[in-house]
């Protein structure tokens, strides 16, 4: 075999190629091709504060009719709490110190598009006159999210464009504040 091999291969490559050091190094090549697959497929998440999550399920189950996702994988490896949240307004943040969720510390999973998905976490605090809350960091979540209220003819109305903040009537004809987060 070594003769055929030695036809196309000149001998230096080919004694190199099979060596330790080189079984090593095409290793760590088929390693990275393997994570830089892994990490174009995963989707795109957009997170979502909200200071009512049992009632952030109604909205985006029930009025936006999205669909339930799974958790990528890359959210397993503690990709979201390595962002952290130090430059977020005081304003947008609950001062509850511990928060019940009713479906778990992890939150609501969506599929928002076909490779964007929303994650709905609690943690916002509640708005004027007890109005709740959803603050993103995202605009184009927000945009998504509101291309979604406009296809299915929910009263909205947007207060301000730059950061983007609309208002918009959940189930129970309760006002929702929908808030982008400048950083």
């Amino acid at each position: 075999m070594t003769s055929y091999l030695g036809a196309f291969l000149p001998p230096i490559a080919f004694d190199s190629l099979f060596s330790t050091q080189g079984i090593m190094v095409m290793l760590l090549v088929a390693y990275a091709g393997a994570m830089w697959m892994f990490l174009t497929s995963a989707p795109k998440v957009y997170t979502v504060m909200v200071s009512d999550l049992r009632g952030a399920q109604e909205f985006y189950e029930g009025l936006l009719s999205l669909p339930a996702a799974d958790v990528p994988l890359h959210y397993y490896y503690n990709y979201e709490q390595a962002m952290g949240a130090g430059g977020l307004d005081p304003l947008y943040m609950s001062t509850t110190a511990g928060s019940t969720s009713p479906v778990g510390s992890d939150g609501l999973w969506y599929q928002l598009k076909k490779n964007t998905q929303l994650h709905v976490i609690s943690g916002a605090s509640t708005g004027y006159k007890e109005r709740q809350r959803h603050v993103c960091f995202d605009r184009d979540c927000l945009e998504d999210l509101l291309l979604k209220i406009q296809s299915r003819r929910l009263k909205y109305k947007i207060r301000r464009d730059r950061p983007l903040n609309f208002l918009v009537k959940d189930i129970d004809n309760r006002t929702i504040e929908i808030a982008e987060v400048s950083n």
